[in-house]
C-alpha cells in the first residue's frame, strides 16, 4: 500500500536556490545571517547578498559561466557558504568534496564531475592542487592563503552589472554531491533547484523559526549540511553559526556563548552530550531542540539526552543524498514512537516493498523503503544504469533500507538492504576498499562489512584471503588503505579466512559475513 504525506499538499516555489535563500535580503536585510567562528567573519543578509553578487561577478570575469561546475573542498565557513551560493548565481552547479579526501579520491571526483574550478583550504592545498593538476582544473582558488593558490579573497566584481539568468529548477543541476547509492563506488548524485527548493519547503517540519540561532557544525560538503544545515536554516531566516570543525569543548562553548537554540547533530555528537562529564561545565539552557539524522539513533541514547537537557527536544529525521535529503521527520508536537524516524515529509509518498519480487507489503511487515516525490534526484550523472537501479519509471526511488510503518504512519527504519558503511554518517562503500585491497601483491581476495561501534556507529572490517605464501600482517594491509584514502574509511579491523563467501554468480555474500560476525558477538557477550 501507498503512504502519502498526513502534511498539506504545497506547490514546489517557482525559485532557484540561491533566491530562495537570498531573499531573505529584502524582509530581513539587518538580521544575522551568518557567524562564521573559523574566521570571525559575520553577515546580515543584504551582506551576504551582496557578498554573493560581487563574488559571482569575479568569477564571472574569471570564465565561470553557465553550466560549469565549481568545486568546493573546505571546512565550514563564510568562503564556502558565499562561493556555493555565487557559482548557483551565474548559472552552474557545485560539487562538494570531504576535505579529508586524499589526492587520488579528490582527483576521482573533479573528473567525474567535470569541475573547472576549485576552492580548497589552506590547510589542504597541496593536495588539492596534485588532484586539481591531474584532472585538468582552470583555476585553484584558496579559503585563506597557500602556495600556488588564488585568493579567494580577490575574488570580487560589480556585481551590480550581473544579468539575471533564466533556467528552467526542475531540470537546472543545482549540486553535485556523491554517494555511493545502494552499492559501488561514489557516483554524482544530480539535485536540481527544485529538489532542493522542495526540501527546504518540506524542512518546515522541524519547525525553525526566525528567532532560531542553528548550529552549524555537521560539514556543508554533506548534503545534510548543506540543504539542512545552511540552506533550509538561511531561508527560513535564521541566524547560523558556523563551526570550521567539531571539538566537543568548542562545540559546548559555543552553544552558551551565541545562546544556540537548534542544532542538527549526528548520533556521536549525542553520544558525548550524554555521557561525557564536561557537558555539565557549560550552560546549554539555550538549545530548544536537536534533530538528529544521517544515522539511526537509539531510543536509550534518546533518552540519556533528554534527560540530561531536559528542556530540549530530541527528534530523529531520515534521508538520503538521493533525496535531497529529508524524507522523514519527528513531528514537533512530540509522538513519534520509540525507535520511529518520524513521517513523511510534505508532499512525499512511501511503500514498503518485498524486496525479492517488487510486491507492496501491508503496513508491520518489515520490507524495502521506496519513496517518491519532488525532492527525489534527477539521476546519477553519466550512469544511466545505475539510476534505472534505483529510480523506477513511475517516480519511486528504492531506498536500499528495510523500514516498517506503523499503523499511525510513523515509519522505523530497522535495516539496510543495500551494503554501505556508515562512519559516524559518513558513506563507505566497502566496494571501495575491497577494488584498493585486491591490489596489494598478498592479497587473493576480500570482502569488506561495517561492524558496530558505539562511537562512530559502524567501522570497516575486512575479510582477506592471502596468496600462497604471503606472509602480510594485518596491521600491514590496514596501513596500506590507510595511506589512499580519508580517515573515515580506513579499515578499522581485519580478519584472515580461508575463502570469501560468494552466490553461484560470483557476487560477495556480506550478508552471511554480517550474520557470522552478530553470531559472534553476541556469543561474546553471553
Amino acid at each position: 500500500m501507498i503512504l502519502r504525506s498526513d502534511v498539506p499538499e504545497f506547490q514546489v516555489p517557482d525559485h532557484s536556490v540561491h533566491e530562495m535563500v537570498l531573499q531573505r535580503s529584502r524582509d530581513l536585510p539587518h538580521k544575522a545571517a551568518l557567524v562564521d567562528l573559523g574566521s570571525g567573519l559575520e553577515f546580515d543578509f543584504l551582506g551576504l547578498r551582496a557578498a554573493v553578487e560581487r563574488v559571482a561577478a569575479g568569477l564571472a570575469d574569471r570564465g565561470f559561466k553557465r553550466n560549469d561546475v565549481f568545486a568546493i573542498a573546505c571546512p565550514n565557513g563564510a568562503d564556502f557558504v558565499i562561493a556555493f551560493y555565487a557559482a548557483l548565481r551565474l548559472g552552474g552547479s557545485v560539487t562538494t568534496l570531504n576535505p579529508a579526501y586524499t589526492a587520488s579520491e579528490m582527483e576521482h571526483q573533479l573528473k567525474d564531475a567535470g569541475a573547472s574550478m576549485l576552492l580548497a583550504s589552506p590547510a589542504i592545498l597541496p593536495k588539492a592542487l596534485e588532484a586539481a593538476r591531474a584532472a585538468g582544473l582552470r583555476l585553484v582558488f584558496v579559503a585563506g592563503e597557500g602556495e600556488g593558490g588564488q585568493p579567494f579573497a580577490e575574488v570580487s566584481g560589480d556585481g551590480s552589472t550581473l544579468p539575471e539568468l533564466r533556467f528552467d529548477p526542475a531540470s537546472h543541476i543545482a549540486a553535485l554531491p556523491y554517494s555511493s547509492g545502494t552499492t559501488g563506488l561514489p557516483k554524482g548524485v544530480m539535485l536540481t533547484h527544485r529538489n532542493l527548493v522542495a526540501n527546504m519547503v518540506q524542512g518546515a517540519m522541524f519547525g525553525l523559526r526566525q528567532d532560531d540561532v542553528v548550529l552549524g557544525v555537521l560539514p556543508l560538503f554533506h548534503i545534510f549540511g548543506l540543504n539542512v544545515v545552511m540552506n533550509t536554516s538561511l531561508s527560513a531566516g535564521c541566524t547560523l553559526v558556523l563551526m570550521p570543525r567539531f571539538d566537543l569543548e568548542g562545540f559546548l562553548e559555543t552553544i552558551q556563548r551565541h545562546r544556540i537554540t537548534f542544532a542538527f547533530l549526528v548520533p556521536p555528537i549525542l553520544l558525548a552530550l550524554a555521557k561525557h562529564p564536561l557537558v555539565d561545565r557549560y550552560d546549554l539552557s539555550s538549545l530548544r531542540c536537536i534533530i538528529s539524522g544521517a544515522a539511526p539513533l537509539g531510543d536509550a541514547l534518546t533518552l540519556e539526552v533528554q534527560a540530561r537537557l531536559p528542556n530540549c527536544q530530541v527528534r530523529q529525521g531520515y534521508g538520503l543524498t538521493e533525496t535531497s535529503p529529508v524524507v522523514l521527520a519527528g513531528p514537533e508536537d512530540g509522538g513519534a514512537p520509540a525507535g520511529s524516524a518520524g513521517r513523511l515529509v510534505a508532499g512525499s509518498e512511501c511503500q514498503i516493498v518485498d524486496p525479492e519480487n517488487g510486491e507492496p507489503l501491508p503496513r508491520g511487515q518489515r520490507g524495502e523503503l521506496w519513496i517518491r516525490g519532488p525532492q527525489v534526484m534527477l539521476g546519477y550523472l553519466n550512469r544511466p544504469e545505475a539510476t534505472a537501479q534505483v529510480l523506477d519509471s513511475e517516480g519511486w526511488f528504492h531506498s536500499g533500507d528495510i523500514a516498517i510503518i506503523d499503523e499511525a504512519g510513523f515509519v522505523s527504519v530497522v535495516d539496510r538492504l543495500k551494503e554501505l558503511i556508515k562512519v559516524k554518517g559518513m558513506q563507505v562503500a566497502p566496494a571501495e576498499l575491497e577494488d584498493l585491497l585486491l591490489t596489494h601483491p598478498s592479497v587473493a581476495d576480500v570482502a569488506v562489512i561495517p561492524i558496530p561501534d558505539e562511537r562512530a556507529g559502524e567501522l570497516p572490517k575486512a575479510f582477506v584471503v592471502l596468496k600462497p605464501g604471503a606472509s602480510a600482517s594485518a596491521d600491514d594491509l590496514m596501513a596500506f588503505v590507510e595511506g589512499q584514502v580519508a580517515a573515515h574509511k580506513r579499515i578499522r579491523a581485519l580478519e584472515f579466512v580461508a575463502q570469501i563467501p560468494k552466490s553461484p554468480s560470483g557476487k560477495i555474500l556480506r550478508r552471511v559475513l554480517v550474520e557470522q560476525e552478530r553470531a559472534k558477538r553476541t556469543e561474546t557477550q553471553t
